[in-house]
């Protein structure tokens, strides 16, 4: 190998500049989804209004890995309405979410591996066959990785926004057949949409 040389000029070349949008792609999408945490509270109120005189809440309480049958709905107060179960939620969307943000992080190790390999050892890059060959199967192979995860979770993050949305909740916990539900307020998944919107301009770069 040639002796390291550093030089940032690579990074104003197409080679370089592309790896630093994956890098920086790549991190956002991992960091979108892996750290996020959503909620929807359920407003409930007794049907029986000798009960008592307040109303109460339903919190569902949702994150990375999205494992939504692990996720509890925590009732406040509690008991309330002579109603003590809290439920969960329903369905498991790990493995895609999982999966997209395991090519995520590869991707974002990959893109800082090739941008220190361009920086330090420009000329054994140019000066060989190797490398070039070796950087252009590893970019298609992610690629393909960023199309099949991606679509893994788009599906992923189409059911969850159903399976985490109020109405949804509503009719299939038991404790919205026993009290009045109403759905007081929801989450946004707006940094969810951007780790799908990181997929496309990845996708992009690569290509």
């Amino acid at each position: 190998m040639a002796p390291f040389h550093l030089s940032f000029d690579p990074l104003k070349e197409p080679i370089g500049f592309i790896k630093v949008l994956e890098w920086v792609f790549a991190i956002f999408a991992f960091a979108t989804c892996g750290g996020y945490t959503g909620s929807t509270i359920i407003e409930t109120a007794c049907k029986n209004k000798t009960l008592t005189p307040t109303n109460g809440t339903l919190t569902a309480v949702f994150s990375y890995p999205f494992r939504l049958h692990k996720s509890h709905l925590k009732l406040d107060p509690s008991p309330y309405c002579n109603y003590t179960e809290s439920g969960t939620l329903y369905g498991d969307y790990s493995s895609s979410a999982e999966f997209f943000v395991s090519i995520a992080v590869f991707a974002f190790l990959y893109s800082m591996g090739a941008l220190v390999y361009y920086i330090g050892y420009l000329n054994s890059y140019r000066n060989s066959k190797k490398p070039p060959i070796v950087d252009f199967g590893f970019t298609v192979l992610f690629t393909f990785m960023w199309l099949v995860s991606s679509s893994a979770w788009a599906k992923g993050l189409a059911d969850i926004k159903i399976a985490a949305a109020g109405k949804t909740i509503m009719t299939q916990v038991e404790g919205c057949k026993i009290l009045i539900c109403t759905e007081k307020s929801a989450t946004s998944f707006a940094k969810l949409n951007v780790s799908a919107v990181c997929i496309i301009l990845s996708l992009d770069g690569l290509s």
